[in-house]
């Protein structure tokens, strides 16, 4: 389950990704939300600020004298000082570049770049700077002459004072700002969720009519609606499944055809080869007596030879046919294996030539002609490719429920590119040779065989060199 949750699909690509844009989206937002609320809380205290001082100072400035003393600076900064209480400012006054003068215990924090700007100023000047960590907002205002307002008097007022409190504000939108994020980013997981549902669903029919296509329904077909790039897909899809549809109709139809075809091929031959092999067997009689003379005796030789391969190939046909037909049947009989692999060798005169172990004892329930066919065909290739002096051994031995029997050679092996289709129909060991005593079925039909009985036939080369042909048995098959 937890693989399932981890798993690194498309669905949860697509809802990590809306998550994603989701959370992005929210901080964009409240992050300009932030800004712009800084800025304007700032700007409104700055312009609230100047404002109201300007508004002081032109009340306050024109009962100053022509040339202040000092007395009357400390004064109007006293004064200022009580009118701007609820903003907590402290005020100091500045006469012709003198230095500022303010009010008992109530010094202003200044910055030295706005006193030296003030100077020569002729409008409001603000500056924001932190002090102790704590931000501040610093006014210089420069009064001009009442009966001459283009002319500077030489007085400028300045006022500083925390912007502890409008921070804290600020700080309070970022915390809200903060705190809405998440809700934001859970909630975008179900329109996630929905979105990749719908998105995703084509994809699953589209799966599972792959599925079912892949398992043989090649009638599989999906519904299409819309006109977006899934349901191009869609009916592509559509497309190539009623195109491989036709085709495999079209094949199968070929099949049956080539299967009776050879079904038919094969019983029409068995007559007339029956007559053949009966007249070359009568006349077989006579080159052995001698009333032949040499000449038609080698020629009724070749005839024989090649009346048996005919004979043996249509017979391979048939057989093979009879699988093609589902007509192959089991005659199971309880048999001892060691018995059988001996009779197999007598009958065929290869005792000589092939080297058994089989332990005693050993038994299995099996059909015995079949058994037969396959190691006559595994045997008969392991002599006829190996080479007369290269050995050939047959070995059989019990795992679990189940018999094995290997048949190995000492000769050159299968060549690469032919192992894989050994068991292919009509394919021969030796490529290079146009014709041969087999048929290229021979190992088809002992696969078949092994496949009848619930079994398998594999073939390999040895590590040392040579072939090795394993069939494997249920001892006992349903």
């Amino acid at each position: 389950m937890s693989r399932r949750l981890v798993r690194r699909g498309l669905r949860t690509r697509l809802v990590v990704a809306f998550v994603l844009v989701s959370a992005f989206s929210a901080l964009a937002v409240a992050a300009l939300t932030f800004r712009q609320a800084r800025t304007a809380i700032l700007d409104r205290a700055r312009d609230t600020t100047v404002h109201h001082l300007r508004t002081q100072v032109g009340s306050l400035a024109p009962d100053l004298p022509a040339a202040p003393a000092e007395a009357d600076l400390r004064a109007l900064a006293l004064q200022l000082d009580r009118a701007g209480v609820s903003r907590d400012w402290r005020t100091a006054v500045a006469y012709r570049g003198g230095a500022p003068i303010f009010a008992a215990g109530r010094a202003p924090v200044l910055p030295g770049r706005l006193r030296e700007a003030a100077s020569t100023a002729r409008t409001a000047l603000v500056q924001r700077f932190h002090h102790a960590g704590v931000p501040w907002l610093a006014v210089a205002l420069p009064v001009t002459r009442a009966d001459r307002p283009a002319q500077p008097s030489g007085l400028v007022v300045y006022a500083s004072f925390s912007l502890a409190d409008q921070e804290r504000d600020v700080a309070t939108l970022v915390a809200a700002a903060r705190a809405g994020v998440l809700p934001v980013v859970l909630l975008s997981v179900v329109p996630a969720l929905l979105a990749a549902r719908r998105v995703l669903r084509p994809v699953r029919r589209l799966r599972s009519a792959a599925e079912n296509m892949a398992a043989g329904a090649l009638g599989t077909r999906i519904r299409v609606t819309g006109d977006d790039e899934l349901a191009d897909l869609g009916r592509t899809f559509n497309t190539m499944a009623a195109a491989l549809q036709a085709d495999a109709a079209a094949l199968r139809a070929m099949e049956a055809r080539a299967r009776r075809f050879a079904a038919d091929v094969s019983h029409e031959l068995r007559t007339p080869l029956a007559a053949m092999t009966a007249v070359t067997g009568v006349l077989h009689q006579d080159a052995v007596s001698g009333r032949l003379d040499p000449e038609a005796a080698e020629a009724l030789e070749l005839v024989a030879g090649e009346t048996n391969k005919l004979v043996r190939m249509v017979e391979d046909l048939m057989e093979i046919s009879r699988f093609d037909a589902g007509a192959a049947v089991l005659d199971l009989d309880e048999i001892d294996v060691g018995e059988l692999v001996g009779k197999t060798l007598t009958v065929r005169h290869w005792q000589d030539r092939v080297g058994a172990d089989v332990p005693p004892g050993l038994r299995a329930r099996l059909d015995p002609r079949r058994v037969d066919v396959v190691l006559a065909n595994l045997i008969g290739n392991a002599l006829r490719h190996a080479g007369e002096s290269v050995p050939v051994d047959v070995r059989a031995r019990a795992e679990d429920d189940h018999l094995v029997i290997t048949v190995a050679d000492g000769g050159p092996g299968i060549p690469e590119d032919v192992l894989p289709h050994v068991f292919d129909r009509f394919t021969k060991g030796d490529a290079a040779r146009t014709r041969s005593e087999g048929s290229g079925l021979g190992l088809a039909i002992a696969a078949e065989n092994a496949r009848l009985h619930g079994g398998a036939l594999t073939a390999a080369n040895a590590p040392g060199g040579g072939a090795v042909f394993t069939l494997t048995l249920p001892r006992n098959p349903p």
